[in-house]
């Protein structure tokens, strides 16, 4: 067995969509960046790669690398896990993201179902929870960032 964690954050800002887990999000602004931003799937590849030893997501997929502007982050997590991750499989996966809103109460249950069916494992095996920032953090208490956080157990 071998443990992983990672990490990613993203600007908020208009005219973007909000994508996490590869669900839409409605609300008036998404996340900056190079691909389509999505900050959960990012998290959850650098949590693989890093169980791995192999790097994080820059290294395999830069932003410098114009094939990945606006890139949907499904893709690349699907590389990752049909590249990458053999011969290990994923035991279960821990998320945690962090915005001030919208609230994601409601959205939870359809982004682990999308996880769960892109990692090829079962929905009880995918964790996603959300957490304010009680309006601290500086940029994520103010609405204008968003974290997110992934631990990924894998074993052979």
């Amino acid at each position: 067995m071998r443990i992983g964690s990672g990490w990613d954050i993203h600007p908020l800002v208009k005219d973007r969509k909000l994508i996490l887990g590869g669900c839409h999000i409605p609300h008036d602004k998404g996340e900056a960046g190079h691909s389509d931003g999505d900050v959960l799937i990012h998290a959850i590849i650098d949590s693989i790669l890093g169980s791995l030893a192999k790097g994080d997501i820059g290294s395999h997929f830069p932003d410098t690398d114009p094939a990945y502007k606006d890139v949907d982050s499904q893709e690349l997590l699907k590389r990752v896990l049909k590249e990458d991750l053999p011969p290990y499989s994923i035991e279960n996966l821990d998320t945690t993201i962090i915005l001030q809103r919208p609230k994601l109460r409601e959205h939870i249950d359809a982004i682990r179902m999308n996880l769960a069916k892109l990692l090829e494992i079962s929905v009880d095996q995918v964790s996603v929870k959300a957490k304010t920032a009680e309006g601290m953090l500086n940029e994520v208490g103010k609405g204008e960032a968003i974290i997110a956080q992934a631990t990924v157990l894998i074993s052979k």
